[in-house]
């Protein structure tokens, strides 16, 4: 029965409506596929990818690691990282360790009484700047050696080549360049020589793809075959709204549940889910089992768009300071206001921003990210989509959100000569 999912991952009979998908990245691991998938904010990547593990798995033909790289700095953390992660594949462990020469020996501990945690500080002191990339492949043929097939999943990837690329003051710089060049360089050529033994699925919370555009290295990406995954329509998210009804046991009629969905614009798993968490808490304390219309209006209003529901979409914000950078973040925090506040971001509207930040950065000699870079990120990942000749908010929830965040008595920067004020400043 279907409950609620909260912010975790979420596995088995907890998904809703993914049959299609899990069976199309199952098709691409069986064909060999290098995949790249893409998607909206919280649309459930990280679960959908733990989800296919799980079963492949289960169907004992292949064997599957994942690796978070949220948190690494360097190409040698992201090596320590699938190292310790890959030793729980029946014998690459050993092979790893091998690869390794005397670091574990000199460790005078049991290997199989290693934490997680230990074994990657202890990858981690073995590896450096000279050998990161011999060890990596190291580690990689372990896997490949195996006696099935491997899936090795690779998730936030782009953080890791978004803090590659970027010096102090935000900036693609050339040293940087050459870091997330030699790393990717790495990345392709392990997924070309392992191809049919170890089949890659990269994923993030930000886009890929316009970040290797900005810096020039989109070639990098050539091996890979993107995958879309798309929000629900109206209908599956309909459905979901009924099943989560009926496993709390509430009333909660198909009108209302097309209430719900037609506030949100865009059914984004997460944000479905949400919805039906603040009605049924809000249903809880009314001491009641049947929604009403106005119960949807109240809900969305004052908790959806509160400070509590604020936590959860300040989610959007954070993620656009970390790819974009001071100067970018603030042009962007911009372009989506002025979208909230007009409904539309027209082309005319485009230009005059373009003028103006392209006067901003000669004054500075700035070398940041452009309008038409920020306007790729925030397309790529689902903020605004392209309507006619402007821009125009997917999400219903983000742009109420953002409307009523930012909006009050905004004025575009280039109507105010010499300003450099900006939203949320």
């Amino acid at each position: 029965m279907l409950r609620k999912a909260g912010g975790n991952w979420v596995v088995g009979d907890r998904f809703f409506d993914c049959d299609v998908e899990l069976d199309a990245l199952e098709e691409r691991v069986r064909d060999g596929t290098h995949t790249l998938l893409t998607a909206q904010r919280r649309m459930g990547k990280t679960s959908l990818v733990r989800e296919l593990l799980r079963r492949l798995e289960e169907s004992g033909k292949f064997g599957t690691v994942f690796v978070d790289l949220e948190a690494a700095a360097t190409p040698a953390d992201a090596v320590a990282e699938i190292g310790a992660q890959a030793q729980s594949v029946h014998g690459a462990g050993r092979r790893i360790r091998r690869n390794f020469t005397g670091l574990f020996e000199r460790a005078g501990e049991r290997v199989e009484e290693l934490s997680l945690v230990d074994m990657r500080v202890k990858l981690r002191a073995g590896l450096d700047a000279g050998n990161w990339m011999q060890k990596g492949d190291g580690i990689v043929a372990a896997l490949a050696h195996g006696n099935r097939p491997m899936v090795l999943a690779i998730d936030e990837l782009p953080i890791l080549v978004n803090r590659l690329l970027k010096g102090e003051k935000d900036h693609v710089t050339e040293a940087g360049r050459r870091a997330a060049d030699e790393f990717l360089s790495w990345l392709r050529k392990t997924g070309q020589a392992g191809q049919g033994r170890v089949t890659m699925i990269l994923s993030g919370s930000v886009g890929l793809e316009p970040l290797l555009e900005q810096a020039g290295l989109s070639a990098h990406a050539n091996i890979l075959s993107p995958y879309d995954l798309k929000p629900w329509s109206q209908e599956t998210a309909v459905s979901c709204l009924g099943e989560l009804a009926d496993c709390y046991q509430i009333d909660l009629p198909p009108a209302i549940r097309q209430e719900m969905c037609k506030r949100l614009r865009c059914c984004i798993p997460h944000h479905v889910q949400m919805f039906f968490d603040r009605l049924h808490e809000h249903l809880r304390h009314a001491r009641r089992k049947h929604a009403q219309p106005r119960d949807v209006e109240w809900d969305y209003l004052h908790e959806m768009l509160s400070v509590r529901g604020q936590m959860d979409l300040q989610h959007y914000q954070t993620r656009l300071a970390a790819v974009l950078g001071r100067e970018g973040y603030r042009m962007a925090l911009e372009l989506i206001t002025a979208t909230a506040i007009g409904g539309c971001l027209e082309g005319n509207v485009v230009d005059r921003y373009r003028q103006y930040y392209r006067t901003i950065s000669a004054d500075h000699g700035s070398r940041g990210p452009s309008v038409d870079d920020a306007l790729r990120l925030l397309e790529h990942d689902g903020y605004l989509e392209h309507e006619g000749g402007g821009y125009r908010f997917v999400s219903g929830l983000l742009e109420d959100w953002w409307r009523q965040r930012y909006c009050r008595d905004f004025l575009p920067s280039y109507e105010v000569p010499g300003s450099r004020r900006r939203p949320g400043q």
